[in-house]
């Protein structure tokens, strides 16, 4: 399998002059633990994540250190954690030329670059452009679609994934970048987030109607976004091992 198998096609990014509040806005409202840095051509230019808010002036989170120690580390190391705990702007945290990979690159290369790097993420481009994220998540959904399974994802599956991605993006109403499918011999396994229950059921109507579908299994986790309460698909809740 490569990259274009199981990446998220509709990618949310900032660009380099946005706030940090922005980007942990962001983060929070598409479930997702890093974006994509992109400036005003759409070009990648860096990857702000999780990591890079988790010391912060603002919760007090700034890296101690005893002065001996910071008289060893050197005041441009300090000047630097300190524009990163203190910056505003998501130019001045993120990380800058992030590693990449192409919508052909084989899954076990991405792998390799995920641990080399131990990234949680990482943006597929075309001709310097985004089209994609293979993120941790998207690994995980596509093991558990075809864990067991030796067959090689068909032509005719890449199809139907494009197709019904197509028409998912049209819709006002889809999460698309919370959304992950996966298909695997006419097969559609529909993962992510949901915060309205009734998209459900649209996205299922949407991946029956796309030519070639023979099946369609729910795992969409529905998140209510006034407790931030997370349930699992009624399918996979009943598959759930029961207590002895």
């Amino acid at each position: 399998m490569q990259a274009q198998d199981v990446m998220t096609q509709y990618v949310v990014s900032v660009g380099p002059d946005d706030t940090i509040a922005r980007a942990v806005h962001a983060m929070l409202q598409n479930d997702i633990s890093g974006l994509p840095v992109l400036d005003a051509n759409g070009t990648l230019v860096g990857m702000i994540t999780e990591g890079d808010l988790l010391r912060r002036a603002e919760t007090g989170t700034e890296r101690k250190r005893p002065r001996w120690v910071e008289y060893f580390v050197g005041f441009g190391r300090l000047a630097e954690e300190y524009v990163h705990t203190h910056g505003r702007k998501v130019s001045e945290i993120m990380t800058a030329e992030p590693a990449t990979v192409t919508e052909e690159t084989p899954l076990d290369e991405v792998v390799t670059l995920m641990e080399k790097r131990h990234i949680k993420r990482v943006p597929v481009v075309r001709g310097g452009k985004v089209v994609g994220i293979v993120s941790r998540a998207n690994l995980l959904h596509a093991l558990a679609r075809l864990a067991g399974e030796t067959m090689p994802t068909t032509a005719d599956d890449q199809i139907i994934r494009e197709r019904l991605m197509a028409e998912i993006g049209k819709q006002r109403w889809a999460p698309a970048g919370a959304i992950d499918i996966i298909v695997r011999n006419g097969v559609v396994d529909l993962w992510g987030s949901i915060t309205e229950e009734r998209t459900r059921a649209a996205l299922i109507v949407a991946a029956e109607n796309t030519p070639g579908v023979k099946g369609v299994k729910d795992h969409l986790a529905w998140i209510d976004p006034m407790s931030g309460m997370y349930f699992l698909a009624p399918e996979d809740v009943t598959e759930l091992p029961k207590a002895s």
